[in-house]
């Protein structure tokens, strides 16, 4: 449906869109790669703040370390740094944290601290990850109230690089300078794409006339161009040579256009002829083939001393008789297909005429139903009496004469303003490679007739701007379904 739409406008209004929709997608752009940077920006600068503070930290640990008189084992670590954390943390300007190399805490500068069994430990999955890496460090990244926070775990080694515990330095985020700047630079960057979204417009509006004042007179000479009548060249000089180029292939085009209507039609006639010439050549030499037969097997066998003469003359005369109606059958039906009789409208009763047209079958198994007794449409009595007993024909011979269970069944319906018939059969269906043939003239799967019958009634149908339908399951049966407006 959207697409619909937008095939609909105009070449102006296309242009116009267009330029306005690239500016947006390009301010969009623009600014969502600005955001990303200054996102990456403001990660890759915290992250290597901290690492910078984490050595310059572990840098006056050491020395505090080997200026220390107290022995470098585990145990003393509250002892060494017990005054120095907080000078550390104070000239560091960090909280710092010193857990035993078990997780748990000895130290902090936190300066309302005290060492107590209700200090949360490290995690055992953070002790896994400073032991078991190269650089015995590790970095936890948390998001708290929607700020991040970085917190390094390192080892704190003596001289002969044995572990002695472990450093922990919290690190919060603060974003506040980047985006400062990110909004300062979106400000910007909203108020020079806004100037150039004016500037579009205006560019847009000059272009899209430029362009469309020729291209109008072209449209409206192609929606005039039909294959049916003498079609008019285009006599403009444009200032485009483009434009210039398109005019030129339409008057091209408009020459050819009318070459090949004369010849279309001159080749449909000629083609339509050699069709029927064939088809009318095929089924006459059908019954020919037989009577010559006949009369050779006459011809050789004739005596006049023979005492069943005349038993033989009657039979070879019915056997003539019987070749020439299948004649004149051929030549009746391609003269009601070609010529149609002028429809006589008349107000009928529909199930009235269908229960007529049912009663020359004398067959047991055809069954009626109608939805009312009386269902008043204005038809011609004889085309419908046609139409019927055409698909009644065609849905008994459809049952093989083998069969036991024989069902034709025929409704009639009134839906909205329509008329609708159908006629089912148990017979064997229509196979799938028929099924796009089966209202073709000339096409039958029977061993006798002409083809014809599905497409005279088609046309019928067709003139009273109805429909025909079918469906069919291969050896199961098939519906027909023929739709007539009632008036």
């Amino acid at each position: 449906m959207n697409n619909f739409k937008i095939a609909r406008l105009s070449l102006r209004t296309r242009i116009f869109l267009s330029m306005i929709v690239l500016i947006v997608i390009a301010s969009i752009l623009m600014a969502s790669i600005s955001v990303i940077q200054f996102k990456n920006e403001a990660k890759e600068y915290h992250q290597e703040r901290l690492d910078r503070k984490e050595f310059a930290i572990k840098e006056h640990i050491n020395y505090v370390l080997s200026t220390t008189t107290y022995p470098l084992t585990p145990e003393n670590l509250p002892l060494i740094f017990k005054d120095k954390i907080h000078e550390l943390s104070d000239i560091h300007n960090l909280e710092i944290n010193i857990y035993s190399l078990e997780g748990k805490l000895v130290k902090s500068s936190k300066a309302s601290f005290s060492v107590d069994k209700v200090s949360p430990p490290i995690s055992n999955y953070v002790l896994k990850l400073v032991q078991s890496s190269v650089e015995k460090r590790y970095v936890d990244i948390k998001s708290i109230d929607g700020i991040k926070n970085r917190s390094s775990y390192s080892q704190i080694k003596d001289e002969k690089f044995k572990p002695l515990g472990i450093l922990n330095i919290p690190y919060v985020e603060d974003d506040g300078f980047y985006e400062a700047e990110l909004r300062q630079f979106l400000i910007r960057l909203s108020q020079v794409y806004s100037f150039m979204l004016v500037i579009a417009f205006a560019l847009a509006y000059f272009l899209a006339s430029y362009i469309t004042k020729s291209l109008k007179t072209i449209s409206d000479k192609i929606n005039e161009t039909s294959l049916n009548q003498k079609n008019e060249k285009i006599v403009i000089e444009a200032n485009s040579r483009e434009i210039n180029s398109l005019i030129n292939a339409y008057n091209q085009m408009v020459d050819k256009l009318e070459e090949s209507a004369s010849k279309l039609a001159q080749s449909e006639r000629e083609q339509a002829w050699r069709e029927m010439a064939k088809q009318v050549a095929h089924e006459i030499k059908n019954p020919l083939t037989p009577m010559r037969l006949t009369v050779q097997s006459f011809q050789r066998k004739f005596d006049l001393e023979d005492p069943n003469l005349k038993q033989k003359v009657d039979d070879y005369s019915k056997t003539l008789i019987q070749q020439i109606d299948t004649m004149t059958s051929v030549a009746s039906a391609f003269s009601n297909f070609a010529t149609m009789p002028a429809q006589q409208n008349e107000t009928l009763n529909v199930v009235e005429v269908v229960e007529f047209s049912l009663d020359i079958f004398n067959e047991d198994y055809i069954q009626f139903e109608s939805q009312k007794d009386e269902i008043i449409a204005v038809l011609d009595r004889t085309q419908l009496i046609r139409i019927i007993t055409n698909l009644v024909k065609n849905a008994t011979q459809s049952i093989p004469e083998e069969q036991d269970l024989k069902v034709v069944f025929v409704t009639v319906k009134e839906i909205d303003d329509n008329v609708v018939i159908s006629v089912t059969d148990n017979g064997i269906g229509i196979a799938e490679q028929n099924k796009d043939q089966i209202f073709e003239p000339k096409f039958t799967t029977k061993t006798s007739g002409m083809g014809l019958g599905l497409g005279i009634i088609k046309n019928i149908i067709e003139n009273y701007k109805g429909t025909i339908t079918f469906e069919t399951e291969h050896g199961k049966g098939t519906t027909f379904i023929v739709s007539l407006p009632k008036k």
